[in-house]
């Protein structure tokens, strides 16, 4: 069982990528949530980890990420925060509970793999919103 621990990731910024360190923050139902923080707690994005075995008996494990982006707005001379617009993840993995431990870092590869940037099928859609034909 792995442990709440803070995890650095790397967005894919051009043209220096930058590292954010998501740190924990809580374990509510066995979802543990770490948080990048901004300063400004409406701003945090969020990402939460889980695993539970369903009643069919298979593994699923979900990743969630939840990314908002912040503005000052300014009102009768009042500056605060607001969210302008979120980016919402959800990555599901479902396993039989006779697969491997190979298995499953095999399917984790792939779909690490299809993330990448020289992927167009994948990076085209969700990156540029182009439509597949």
């Amino acid at each position: 069982m792995p442990q709440l621990q803070s995890v650095v990731l790397t967005d894919r910024s051009t043209p220096t990528p930058n590292n954010w360190t998501f740190v924990p923050r809580d374990i509510v139902q066995n979802v543990g949530t770490v948080v990048f923080s901004s300063g400004v707690p409406i701003g945090d994005s969020r990402m939460t980890v889980s695993t539970k075995r369903n009643s069919s008996g298979k593994y699923k494990s979900e990743i969630r990420m939840v990314i908002p982006v912040v503005q000052n707005q300014t009102i009768n001379g009042v500056v605060s925060p607001v969210v302008v617009r979120t980016a919402y993840v959800n990555l599901d993995f479902t396993f039989d509970q006779t697969s491997t431990e190979d298995e499953r870092n095999s399917v984790v590869g792939l779909l690490q793999s299809a993330l990448g940037s020289s992927k167009t099928l994948v990076n085209d859609a969700v990156v540029k919103l182009e439509g597949v034909y």
